[in-house]
């Protein structure tokens, strides 16, 4: 079986989807990647790459936003805080990418196809 694509790192100098191909990537049902990606596939997987991007970018700054904040939530104080503030800051940041974000997934969608469209 392929590498799956989380965990797929592509090459420098080759685009993202490129890449994938060259790995045999899967996608998360086990399929393989087509070789001919059509134009509306490769939109949409740089639109969700670029909101993921987004996101883990946000969740960063969130994370950061609570370690001042003591236990006085839900959890008072114990192990289980870390562990859900980490959801917490998770569904925030994914929530916020989603609706529109700060403006970096566009600019990371942007770039991803004007990479793509260079290898093209």
């Amino acid at each position: 079986m392929g590498t799956s694509l989380a965990t797929a790192l592509p090459t420098p100098g080759l685009a993202a989807i490129d890449a994938l191909k060259a790995q045999g990537a899967t996608s998360a049902n086990g399929t393989t990647l087509r070789r001919h990606m059509t134009a509306d596939q490769v939109k949409a997987k740089a639109k969700s790459a670029s909101e993921d991007f987004e996101a883990v970018f946000l969740n960063n700054m969130f994370q950061q936003m609570f370690t001042a904040t003591d236990g006085e939530g839900p959890f008072g104080g114990s192990g289980a805080t870390g562990v859900w503030r980490s959801f917490l800051t998770d569904q925030y940041a994914r929530s916020f990418a989603k609706a529109g974000g700060i403006g970096i997934a566009g600019a990371v969608y942007n770039t991803l196809l004007a990479q793509q469209e260079i290898r093209s």
